[in-house]
């Protein structure tokens, strides 16, 4: 799904590497309040946080400029930021895929949040067994005297999920991402054994929940 109706980014006010930086950094804290305010609220009302732990980052200059000449494309500031989605990013991790959902949908529907593009890697995993859901965002930084939209790549998925995300990118920085054909085929097969896993705690947890109070608090 992406978003044709959104406005160019104003290039002409990304004028220096620190701009560009201080635009990003922003974002992240934009919509890193608006994560805490959703957990604080879903809390209040369900009494359940389906947020385990959140992690940002900005992308290192040495693999924004990777990422260009990978694609063939000249390392400039205009290109980092019209190309490169996931400079600020993001990473939400939760307990169960059902929370992933729900958490995209909050989170899609804050008014002020345009969402580029949305990317199902848990219904419609990668061919090397990757699952996580992304929502690439264009968030209003409302400066002095003008608002600038600046885009935050937001992942979000189970700790398993992430647990194994976490293991397949050291192993192919390791392999220089030509790792041999017998690890990566048992990088699948781990993916489906976390596929199951998740699939298990999320029958365990519905069933705790259908149980009467009297009993789970005996649990």
């Amino acid at each position: 799904m992406t978003n044709s109706n959104l406005p160019d980014l104003d290039y002409e006010s990304i004028d220096s590497w620190d701009t560009l930086i201080f635009l990003y950094n922003s974002a992240l804290k934009e919509v890193g309040t608006k994560i805490e305010i959703l957990s604080d609220e879903f809390q209040y009302i369900h009494k359940y946080n389906p947020i385990e732990h959140v992690k940002s980052r900005i992308k290192s200059p040495k693999s924004i400029v990777s990422k260009l000449r990978r694609d063939g494309r000249e390392a400039t500031l205009e290109n980092m930021v019209r190309y490169v989605n996931d400079i600020a990013g993001i990473r939400i991790i939760c307990s169960f895929t059902s929370d992933i959902y729900r958490i995209a949908d909050m989170i899609a529907k804050q008014s002020d949040l345009k969402i580029i593009s949305l990317k199902d890697y848990i219904k419609n995993p990668k061919e090397s067994g990757y699952k996580s859901y992304h929502m690439i965002l264009a968030v209003p930084i409302f400066l002095s005297d003008h608002v600038v939209d600046t885009k935050v790549e937001l992942q979000i998925r189970t700790v398993a999920q992430d647990f194994w995300a976490s293991l397949e990118h050291k192993i192919y920085y390791k392999f220089e991402g030509n790792a041999p054909e017998h690890i990566s085929r048992e990088l699948r097969n781990c993916a489906k054994i976390v596929a199951k896993l998740d699939e298990k705690m999320l029958s365990l947890n519905e069933e705790i929940h259908a149980l009467p109070e009297e009993n789970t608090a005996e649990l």
